[in-house]
């Protein structure tokens, strides 16, 4: 697989103790990667070292990005992914098309991209960081455990109870199949946010996570165990399978999500202010119209120096 990630870009060699943040870059949505990297390096003091995972077709947009903005003194790699570890994993569906997008499966192969570094920290690109990244760094990781993550029952009540089923196991996996039965897995069992996670990569080589995420996703494709009609699309529900009961708790206060669930979810400013990073998971992006809470993430948003991303607002 390591063939598979090409490192083609690099800005300058940081040594293993340097915090490691992956996030991926795609090209229709380089501005809210942009975004989240501003946001972590104005919050911390850390040494951060920036591993941007993008396709072939972006690549030289992402570096001119970087270079020609105020981005150009971070310490970054740019990688590319190729697609081709795909196939045969992922089914074609035509009703979140984002949702299979290739630099969705990048989390599964975390292991392969960040040689020498023993610890990462994996952010989706429509994340806010508020908080120290080096806090984040230093969330405990139970023995045994390879990943942490913040579960959805941590939100606000309110949140929670407009999200539905949506913060269960019943709203990822189709419990009509009895291959998800058998898994012994409760559906009112809360489920995680893969948008945020802290990874002993380690550990993760150890359990060969990789192959259980690849071997989950290939179940699907024979016995359609969740689809992207459901609530988190194909690139969640192998990860709840392969982590359940088996990783540890990142405080909820870094993450506060499903600000993109809907232009009507309004969580207090008060509330917002106080979090250290916030996440607008979900339909309605902070860099489109409509959004929630799209002042937040404009703070830190770093417009596009070629000029091919461009924020959607009502006056635009």
């Amino acid at each position: 697989m390591l063939e598979k990630v090409e490192t083609v870009a690099q800005v300058e060699e940081v040594d293993g103790n340097a915090i490691l943040v992956v996030i991926c870059a795609a090209r229709e949505r380089m501005g809210g990667a942009m975004t989240t990297i501003n946001s972590v390096r104005s919050n911390t003091e850390a040494d951060v070292i920036f591993y941007i995972v993008t396709l072939r077709d972006a690549v030289s947009y992402t570096r001119q990005y970087i270079e020609n903005s105020d981005l150009k003194d971070i310490k970054f790699k740019i990688l590319e992914f190729n697609p081709m570890v795909l196939r045969g994993k992922v089914k074609s569906d035509s009703t979140r098309p984002d949702l299979k997008h290739p630099l969705n499966f990048v989390r599964f192969y975390l292991p392969l991209l960040v040689i020498g570094h023993k610890k990462v920290i994996y952010l989706d690109d429509d994340i806010i960081v508020q908080g120290d990244i080096q806090d984040l760094y230093n969330t405990k990781l139970d023995p045994g455990h390879a990943a942490a993550f913040a579960t959805d029952c941590d939100l606000p009540s309110d949140v929670v109870r407009s999200m539905g089923m949506q913060t269960t196991y019943m709203g990822f996996l189709d419990y009509r199949k009895m291959q998800v039965r058998d898994l012994g897995i409760n559906p009112s069992e809360c489920s995680f946010n893969p948008g945020v996670i802290v990874v002993d990569v380690e550990e993760w080589r150890r359990q060969k996570i990789t192959k259980q995420l690849e071997g989950w996703m290939q179940n699907n494709v024979r016995d359609n165990l969740y689809t992207s009609a459901m609530a988190g699309g194909v690139a969640t529900p192998p990860m709840l399978i392969a982590f359940y009961q088996k990783y540890s708790d990142i405080d909820a206060n870094w993450h506060i999500g499903h600000l993109g669930w809907s232009p009507d979810t309004w969580y207090s400013e008060a509330f917002l202010q106080d979090a250290n990073l916030l996440h607008w998971n979900g339909r309605f992006k902070p860099w489109d119209f409509p959004c929630v809470h799209m002042e937040l993430w404009e703070k830190w948003y770093v417009p596009d120096p070629t000029g091919r991303f461009t924020l959607v607002r009502p006056d635009s």
